[in-house]
């Protein structure tokens, strides 16, 4: 399985204050397996990683979304953080960018606080996911089934809780990348995002 994403492409989504570590280690494993990655943020020239409890790195953005086409990527990563999800929910080109992987059945990988740009997306509602604890609700309440669990695998959505899921979280990420598109449940085509 070592170069299992050769000619795969990969977009990583971001917005200032995304868990640096749910970039990182994707990231490699990506590149790893033979995967090509871009950074894509709304943020120009560069944008800045939260380090657990502190300001991270700056990583360089390889596209900015307003010149990204989701036609070119065969799969998409969301990390978490608190901040990043935030911003990239009330971005409505990020929530464009995001929803177009589902509604043509592309693979999309998602860790901790992440899935709340999913709810905006309004592509959440029957599907089984997991994030952080704390979104649990927020996700029941736009329609999806929340369980703790490491890692959970929903028609190539691929969720994880948090950075100490990353290893069971990558692998996953990796197989349904490898799998490429999806056939989507009829509830997870990409419909409207949530009034809130």
């Amino acid at each position: 399985m070592a170069k299992s994403l050769q000619g795969k492409r990969v977009a990583m989504l971001v917005e200032n204050g995304f868990e640096q570590v749910e970039l990182t280690e994707p990231r490699k494993a990506l590149r790893e397996a033979g995967a090509e990655t871009e950074v894509v943020s709304p943020v120009q020239g560069t944008v800045k990683g939260w380090n657990f409890k502190d300001w991270g790195d700056e990583v360089p953005v390889d596209t900015p979304l307003d010149e990204a086409d989701p036609d070119d990527y065969d799969a998409l990563v969301l990390p978490g953080g608190v901040m990043n999800p935030d911003k990239l929910r009330m971005n409505p080109r990020a929530i464009q960018f995001v929803k177009s992987f589902f509604q043509s059945g592309k693979p999309v990988a998602v860790i901790c606080h992440g899935p709340w740009t999913l709810i905006d997306a309004g592509v959440v509602s029957g599907r089984k996911i997991t994030s952080y604890p704390s979104l649990a609700n927020d996700l029941r309440n736009a329609g999806a089934e929340w369980v703790d669990q490491e890692v959970v695998v929903d028609h190539g959505l691929v969720s994880s809780r948090k950075p100490d899921d990353l290893p069971a979280f990558t692998r996953k990420m990796i197989e349904e990348f490898a799998e490429g598109r999806h056939e989507q449940p009829a509830t997870g085509k990409g419909g409207a995002g949530l009034a809130l």
